[in-house]
């Protein structure tokens, strides 16, 4: 009789539980049995198992083998159990030592030939097996970058089974050939999913082609509002015909951004392997990320679901990044509606018959909107034909609700001539805007070191009426609009976020009544006499 046992973990979403693999040998009719809540993927890692120890010139054990996954409570899923599975049967045969597995978290699928492939969700993996106190770990060397990114634990990359084996065993480590003749099989390496990518609506542009705030056409309101929403992080609107630029603006607001603090790099790079979207070579997710799922997407894709455990949805692969809704209004009203709990909260939790699973979801949502059907409906001498009725109907189809969570509603006009011909001079490239938005940020941080806020978008309004006020009077225009009705008491405080990032962006300690009149005129559309250039002073 033999007992080994092994580490492995477990996602249940973006997070991770560490799971003991144990393995026992009885004398009897030779069988092998695992137990402990796993999926169908998860039963056929015993042929694929038995295959790659033969494989790997060892011997089978011709005993009774009972596998099991402890605590037997936690749904288990996936193929990265196979290489711990494959270890703990090996120990409990003696063909490793038992103590040389107990405390190493192995992750990995097996291959039949006894080749290690790497699994999606390595570095939430990796989070998990060092907040439980692990500090040893073994993954697919084309995983070794990515399990490198958490400190204090230490990481072993290996190609084969074989090679695992001798260095358990101290034995002179075989060299094994690098798979797929020098070509990168991303299919074959589990690193990403078919259909994910540009093509799905995740952009992952180069250093070299992202897109630059320069090549849009005028638009001076917009491009304003675009750079208060990204140095306050206030979720955005653009209204207006087809082709008068609001998916440019969009495309361009991830790079005005700043870069992914350390932190924040580490939570985006654990839900994009869980999800399978990690580019290759590129362990580290260090811009924010933008995602634009068409408007055909279901409740399920946009929040996360997903038969089994929930996985993640836009909401959460646009995590400290951007998430934009092109076509808005042909969302789904469900769909739509579902956004309001992540927009405030930012987390979603989504609850199935498998499990509860709480995804992150705090990104920066930009809306954009045709104003009918046709689109023509503001246009002079367009030749719009929608009815009243149906103009309104498709207007409404952005609740209310919804609405009042977006800070900022602009409308974007048709670019004129001079401007489409450059007759009227290039707006300002990204690097500039950028470097506007990342000294506004660093204000508003500054600001608030001693809270748990780093944005002014996620301050609470009772804060910021008490220990961060306004310059007096500055507020007269608001509480006017606030007593007519045409503000809400969210509606307010999110003006008053606002104006306190266009204080950050001129450089002023705290905002006054011009500011609060940008902030109003950037969210009710309502012309207040204020001139453009919020922060360029």
């Amino acid at each position: 009789m033999g007992f080994a046992r092994a580490c492995s973990v477990a996602l249940v979403g973006v997070e991770g539980v560490v799971v003991e693999v144990q393995a026992d040998l009885e004398p009897g009719v030779a069988a092998f049995t695992l137990v402990g809540l796993p999926d169908k993927s998860l039963v056929e890692s015993r042929d694929r198992v038995r295959a790659a120890v033969v494989n790997s010139g060892a011997e089978w054990p011709q005993k009774k083998l009972t596998v099991g996954l402890s605590p037997a409570s936690v749904p288990k899923s996936g193929s990265g159990f196979d290489l711990a599975v494959a270890c703990a049967a090996l120990g409990a045969a003696g063909r490793i030592a038992p103590a040389a597995i107990a405390d190493v978290v192995m992750i990995g699928e097996l291959g039949l030939d006894g080749r290690v492939r790497p699994v999606r969700g390595v570095l939430p993996a990796v989070l998990a097996a060092a907040e439980a106190g692990y500090e040893q770990v073994v993954v697919p060397e084309q995983s070794a970058g990515e399990a490198a990114l958490v400190p204090g634990v230490s990481v072993l990359g290996v190609r084969s089974l074989r090679q695992l084996i001798a260095v358990l065993c101290d034995e002179p480590v075989p060299d094994e050939p690098v798979g797929g003749q020098g070509r990168f099989d991303a299919g074959s390496a589990g690193l990403t999913l078919p259909g994910t990518g540009v093509g799905a609506g995740f952009a992952a542009y180069g250093d070299a082609h992202w897109p630059d705030l320069a090549d849009v056409a005028g638009q001076p309101r917009p491009r304003q509002a675009l750079e208060v929403a990204a140095a306050g992080g206030h979720h955005l609107l653009f209204t207006g015909p087809p082709g008068a630029g609001k998916t440019m603006l969009a495309e361009r607001l991830s790079a005005v951004l700043p870069p992914l603090t350390r932190r924040e790099s580490l939570e985006v790079t654990a839900v994009h392997s869980v999800a399978g979207i990690l580019q290759p070579g590129e362990p580290l997710v260090s811009r924010a990320p933008y995602c634009a799922p068409h408007h055909s997407a279901t409740m399920q894709s946009l929040i996360g679901g997903g038969n089994g455990i929930p996985r993640p949805g836009a909401v959460s692969l646009a995590h400290r990044g951007v998430l934009f809704l092109d076509e808005a209004p042909e969302f789904s009203g469900k769909a739509l509606d579902a956004l309001r709990q992540p927009l405030e909260s930012g987390h979603v939790v989504v609850a199935r018959a498998a499990g509860v699973v709480r995804l992150p979801a705090r990104f920066l949502m930009v809306l954009a909107a045709n104003p009918c059907p046709c689109g023509r409906h503001t246009l002079t001498g367009a030749g719009c034909e929608c009815p009243p009725s149906v103009v309104r109907r498709y207007q409404a189809r952005l609740s209310g609700p919804l609405l009042d969570r977006v800070d900022l509603r602009v409308e974007v006009e048709p670019v004129d001539r001079a401007d489409l011909l450059g007759r009227g001079g290039r707006g300002e490239p990204t690097a500039v805007v950028a470097a506007r938005v990342r000294d506004a940020r660093a204000r508003a941080a500054g600001r608030l070191a001693a809270t748990p806020w780093t944005t002014n978008s996620e301050v609470p309004g009772h804060e910021l009426r008490t220990r961060l006020p306004a310059a007096p009077g500055a507020l007269a225009a608001a509480e006017r609009d606030l007593e007519r009705g045409a503000l809400t008491a969210r509606g307010l405080d999110r003006v008053l976020r606002v104006a306190w990032t266009v204080a950050d962006l001129r450089g002023a300690d705290r905002p006054d009544a011009s500011d609060v009149a940008v902030a109003l005129e950037l969210r009710t559309g309502v012309q207040r006499g204020v001139p453009l250039g919020a922060g360029q002073g």
